[in-house]
């Protein structure tokens, strides 16, 4: 599995890899020392990945520090290796930072709330994610409570049937809360492992929006005090640090535990992982690298922070 993560991320990030390598091989000259402009060229492709003003400078200090107490004999290699350090340090995920996949669940039904904006790849992840819980042996429903998109719905019944998962639907512009209400019920009289809960896109900016998910929220927990046990908010990996923006706005309506960032390889800007992690203190839980349904994938820090400075 980690391999074939690496394999896809490595493949996913090419355009992001691509535009940081050529600038620090190009700035790095082997058995030399590194002197301030090079790092702050090596500072400036950090940032045009969107790994964000505050993170770069916090990876370029410690590069120096880094600098002061080894010999980088190697060159550019050197300097990638200590990179690679670095990111994945900021990336990696304990226990809590894992969406659980196998075994026993936090919940029953373990409660998935997924939010975002519109065309970040909600209603797909959902599919997605329910097609690799179907496939983990899970018993799945999905409740389609994005009443307002008239093609939302028809949309998830195509992943619902592809997944092998029940869907719980109402007719357009019913209200979400009560939707999602009736598929937890639901959920729980048919013994069901996993509810995944597809809201309605909603510009983060927006607060009437935004108090729906909050109403969404309250019903879940009416009905189980645990729930939603994960409440994943999607990002287009090509949105760079309007995804940080987003981040901020929908984890204080709905009290985030994570990422799921979609479209990673289509951008030179898949340094925006690393912004999230280390900027939000959330970790980023699944990465979408294709538009297979297997191309959504568990993160995995070290992997990726390899895929990010691999050669």
């Amino acid at each position: 599995m980690l391999n074939k993560f690496f394999d896809n991320v490595k493949e996913g990030l090419s355009r992001t890899r691509a535009a940081m390598t050529e600038t620090i091989a190009a700035v790095v000259p082997i058995g030399t020392s590194l002197d301030d402009d090079a790092i702050d060229d090596i500072e400036a492709a950090l940032i045009g990945a969107d790994m964000g003003l505050e993170t770069s400078t916090e990876i370029v200090d410690e590069l120096r520090k880094r600098l002061r107490s080894e010999q980088l004999e190697d060159g550019p290699a050197g300097v990638m290796r200590v990179l690679e350090e670095q990111v994945a340090a900021m990336v990696a995920l304990g226990e809590e930072g894992v969406l659980p996949l196998e075994g026993v669940l936090p919940g029953k039904p373990y409660v998935v709330l997924i939010v975002g904006v519109n065309g970040a790849g909600k209603t797909t992840t959902a599919g997605k994610l329910a097609k690799r819980y179907t496939d983990a042996g899970k018993k799945v429903v999905i409740a389609a409570c994005d009443t307002f998109r008239a093609a939302a719905i028809p949309q998830l019944e195509v992943w619902a049937e592809r997944a092998g998962a029940d869907i719980v639907r109402a007719q357009q512009g019913a209200d979400p809360a009560a939707v999602a209400f009736d598929a937890l019920e639901a959920a729980k009289a048919r013994g069901v492992d996993v509810l995944l809960v597809d809201t309605a896109g909603r510009l983060h900016n927006k607060v009437n929006l935004m108090e729906e998910l909050k109403k969404i929220r309250r019903s879940l927990a009416k009905h189980d005090l645990g729930a939603p046990h994960e409440t994943l908010l999607v990002l287009d990996g090509t949105s760079g640090q309007n995804a940080l923006i987003q981040a901020r706005e929908f984890n204080q309506a709905t009290e985030l535990t994570g990422f799921a960032l979609t479209k990673l390889d289509g951008t030179a800007k898949g340094g925006i992982v690393v912004a999230l992690g280390r900027e939000m203190d959330l970790p980023v839980k699944l990465i979408g690298v294709g538009e297979g349904v297997d191309d959504l994938q568990p993160f995995d820090g070290a992997a990726f922070a390899k895929a990010l400075f691999a050669e």
